[in-house]
């Protein structure tokens, strides 16, 4: 691998970033839907269960849901003889949502923004699709769209938190808003309001992280200090720098003034949908890698799992973690292409950057890997427990680098294939 010296720059967006709360808005809609497949006992192979591809607008007290689902009562109700989306029910899912984000102000509150609901049927020729027969006569799920989708893996981070496989830049641009919106929830800083985005410039020397030479912190404020003192960029740096540094390995924190920057518009009291209009999906490099891997183009956020957009996208996450985990590799990166309606891919690359260990064969991995997980849209949503209401938590602070949980949130981070892989190579 050529080791060279250089700079890299990702960003993150906290929870109440306006394209985050129409994100979470769209997912806590998946999770409901899901939620109600599970209480109404359909199996995850039915072809009543849920179908959903979720977009939520959000503007100056203004929430607008639209896109197409199938699903079953009481989500759904009937009206007159037809199926009508039930909006009362939908409308409480997103006030819910925005009021656990924390937003109650003029411009936007849970209670005070209009909620207005457009879903409707899925397209008779995307569910054709879907639920294709592959030529061996068994049912299987074909993908719902074409595209191409990307995974990837690396070790830079193991060092600050075992099992992450992230890059170092967002890694820790996730980790300061998370930190900062702990403390904001906990009342540590009380003055801050729920909007926020950070950006890190990590110097890799030799082509290992080896500190930070800029932070950018942009986080919505009250107006006034406690005091009555109308709050300055100054201020609030002096407000979240301890917090800053504290989510930085030792010695990262930029010194000089220049770099390390806090509002440098200078205020940013308006915020939220109220100053900026928020839309599902278009933070999708903030979702992934901060720009340090290729990126397909399709969104997560409101997709149920037949959507490869976001399973196959897990899945080779889940893959190039494993194939890191199992020690052949210090980088890895794979992506997989699919046709709409057709369940097996229609190509698979693995690309460990010239680091792999021994001799690792790229084109054997290319091999066995689809051998030990196969990579149709049945298979992978029926092996990474894709059919569960587990979304809302991955729609903000990235839906990479976070710990497996018990309930199967978060099933694409575990290494429980490293060792099959290890093994099938030998």
């Amino acid at each position: 691998m050529l080791q060279r010296n250089y700079l890299f720059t990702s960003e993150s967006v906290s929870e109440g970033h306006p394209d985050k709360v129409c994100d979470q808005i769209s997912d806590a809609i998946l999770d409901a839907f899901l939620a109600n497949d599970i209480k109404l006992g359909i199996e995850d192979d039915s072809h009543a269960n849920t179908r959903l591809g979720c977009e939520t607008l959000a503007t100056t007290n203004k929430i607008v849901i639209a896109g197409e689902c199938r699903g079953q009562e009481p989500l759904l109700k009937k009206f007159n003889g037809h199926t009508v989306m039930n909006r009362e029910m939908l409308t409480e899912i997103a006030r819910g949502v925005v009021k656990d984000i924390g937003y109650d102000q003029d411009g936007f509150s849970w209670h005070g923004a209009d909620v207005e609901v457009l879903l409707h049927g899925q397209s008779p020729d995307i569910a054709m699709g879907v639920n294709a027969k592959t030529k061996k006569g068994n049912e299987e799920e074909g993908a719902g769209d074409q595209g191409m989708m990307f995974g990837y893996a690396c070790t830079e981070s193991e060092v600050y938190e075992r099992g992450s496989y992230m890059p170092a830049p967002i890694y820790f641009a996730h980790k300061i808003l998370r930190d900062l919106s702990e403390k904001r929830r906990s009342g540590q800083l009380f003055d801050l309001q729920p909007d926020a985005k950070s950006q890190v410039s990590v110097l890799y020397v030799n082509g290992e992280p080896v500190g930070c030479t800029k932070v950018v912190v942009s986080t919505q404020h009250n107006a006034a200090s406690r005091n009555g003192k109308k709050y300055t960029p100054g201020m609030v740096r002096e407000l979240i720098s301890a917090s800053v540094e504290a989510s930085l390995p030792e010695g990262w924190m930029p010194k000089k003034p220049g770099d390390f920057l806090v509002n440098p518009t200078g205020n940013f009291v308006v915020g939220g949908p109220d100053g900026d209009c928020g839309l599902t999906g278009r933070k999708i490099i903030v979702d992934t890698y901060g720009g340090y891997a290729p990126h397909g183009g399709g969104a997560f956020s409101g997709k149920d799992p037949t959507k490869v957009d976001r399973s196959a996208a897990y899945a080779a996450r889940y893959l190039a973690k494993n194939v890191v985990a199992a020690g052949l590799a210090e980088r890895c990166t794979i992506q997989i292409a699919y046709a709409i309606g057709v369940a097996d891919p229609m190509s698979l690359l693995v690309d460990t950057h010239c680091t792999g260990t021994g001799k690792v064969d790229e084109r054997k991995l290319e091999k066995v890997l689809p051998e030990l997980f196969r990579l149709t849209p049945t298979n992978i949503r029926r092996r990474l427990k894709l059919n569960r209401p587990i979304y809302r938590r991955t729609a903000s602070y990235g839906h990479f680098g976070r710990a497996p949980e018990k309930d199967g949130g978060f099933s694409w981070e575990r290494t429980d294939l490293a060792k099959e892989i290890r093994s099938a190579l030998s």
